[in-house]
């Protein structure tokens, strides 16, 4: 029996094409394994975004580099393969294939070679490609949640980013492949997609019969399907439509990711971000002009070379204007290939910690006031995870926030003991966090159609009341 065990790290794209990956080497007739010893070929998906997933991922080779003597073979997958290419075979001699996202397609030949005794395959497309990577051979291993990648590759050049040089070039599916596979996901029985893509609103339908706002719709009108996010979202690509589209589809939840990076507009060019302050605030205005009450979330990055004092405090202030309901901060990190790594990183370490952890305390503040008027409000709530020891189970709201919430039946002729993982049921919130939400159930598990229906009377509210 041909067995492999599969460790991904990084984002959820990564974590998609994981399974896409797994559906692959099923199809191929490999088994999956839960545990690397037991595990003929092991393969890494790797992520290249930030220095520590990089070194985690060789630090995790090192580690089972002593089960190479019992047989086994490794393969390293995803972003630090392309980058790092036939260099990965001088680092750790023991792996046997490396092959970038953009090369999957050609997995299944990959895996004859490696079977035929090769040692040293590589996988590695240049930016020239428009193939994705689409099969119907997906192991949906998410118990509630169907991803879509719905657009591959990056052509933003962002001064600090590797994507472009890992991930390839845009290359985006037809809109009927991806509702074709959005119709297989709701047959299959699951009610929530996530549409992904580095920068999924950059869509660009091959066939030109749908904009990225029209897409969202169709997905959304797919019978059985009661919730659709998309991330990650590119402000020179954010239209107004797509806030339009929100506002008309009620399955279309209620939260908008959309990365800033810096609040100083200066950085912002330097950052090779082609977008100013202003134009951002723009974006944010039809955002918080809809009928919907849309959560609003970034990520930032503090210290990137030049970053004044005056540059730091505009993106304080840009927090303030905006209201984020959760930013992601990190700090600046030259990574390689990367135009950022031939500037002057003039700012001190211990700087960027300071100015990460006011950025962080600030957020805080911030989340604390957002979060607070959410409390005595009932919303729908899909279970995500079990009870834990304190006897709270965890799930989200269509404003991606989390809920943990207790569970008692209903009356004594019930036979639920607990929701089930992807059922729905009404929470009301009687305790906030700076990044959850507490509260007791206040229903039984209903079935998806009524959640909608739930939904949309809490949508109608929320434009009653704007």
């Amino acid at each position: 029996m041909k067995t492999f065990y599969i460790e991904t790290f990084g984002c959820q794209m990564n974590a998609h094409d994981s399974e896409k990956v797994v559906g692959t080497l099923l199809r191929e007739g490999y088994m999956q394994v839960v545990d690397e010893a037991d595990a003929g070929l092991i393969l890494y998906n790797t992520c290249s975004i930030r220095d520590k997933a990089e070194q985690k991922v060789f630090h995790r080779l090192n580690e089972y580099k002593k089960l190479h003597g019992e047989g086994k073979r490794f393969a390293v997958l995803g972003c630090v393969a392309q980058q790092e290419g036939d260099k990965i075979f001088a680092r750790a001699p023991y792996v046997s294939m490396v092959a970038g996202s953009a090369s999957y397609r050609h997995l299944p030949g990959m895996l004859q070679r490696l079977e035929a005794g090769e040692t040293r395959i590589t996988g590695l497309d240049d930016r020239q490609t428009d193939e994705t990577f689409d099969t119907e051979f997906t192991a949906r291993t998410n118990p509630h949640r169907g991803y879509i990648t719905i657009i591959e590759g990056c052509d933003k050049f962002c001064a600090y980013c590797v994507v472009p040089y890992t991930r390839g070039k845009e290359r985006s599916r037809t809109s009927a492949s991806v509702l074709a596979e959005a119709q297989r996901i709701a047959q299959s029985g699951f009610t929530e997609i996530l549409l992904l893509g580095q920068n999924v609103n950059s869509y660009l339908d091959p066939s030109g019969k749908r904009t990225f706002a029209e897409l969202l719709a169709a997905v959304g009108e797919v019978a059985g399907i009661q919730r659709v996010r998309f991330t990650t979202s590119h402000p020179r690509d954010f239209t107004r439509d797509i806030v339009d589209a929100i506002d008309a589809v009620p399955t279309l939840c209620d939260h908008v990711h959309l990365p800033v990076q810096s609040g100083s507009t200066d950085i912002l060019h330097a950052m090779q971000r082609e977008y100013t302050r202003d134009w951002y605030l723009e974006r944010i205005a039809w955002t918080k002009a809809a009928k919907r009450d849309i959560s609003l979330t970034s990520d930032i990055i503090v210290g990137f070379p030049g970053e004044t004092v005056r540059d730091f405090e505009d993106t304080l202030t840009l927090l303030d204007t905006v209201g984020y309901d959760t930013i992601y901060g990190f700090k600046y990190s030259p990574r390689p290939n990367t135009p950022a790594i031939h500037m002057h990183d003039s700012i001190p370490e211990e700087v960027k910690i300071e100015r990460l952890a006011i950025l962080n305390a600030r957020q805080r503040e911030i989340q604390r006031t957002n979060y607070a008027r959410h409390l005595g409000q009932t919303m729908p709530i899909m279970v995500e995870h079990g009870a834990n020891a304190r006897g709270q189970i965890t799930g989200r709201s269509t404003q991606n926030k989390t809920v943990n919430f207790t569970y008692q039946k209903m009356s004594e002729g019930s036979e639920i003991d607990a929701p089930s993982i992807g059922s729905y049921i009404d929470v009301r919130i009687t305790q906030i966090f700076p990044s959850s939400l507490v509260g007791e159930a206040v229903s039984t598990p209903f079935a998806p159609s009524a959640a909608l229906l739930a939904q949309q009377a809490l949508n109608a509210r929320v434009s009653v009341l704007s």
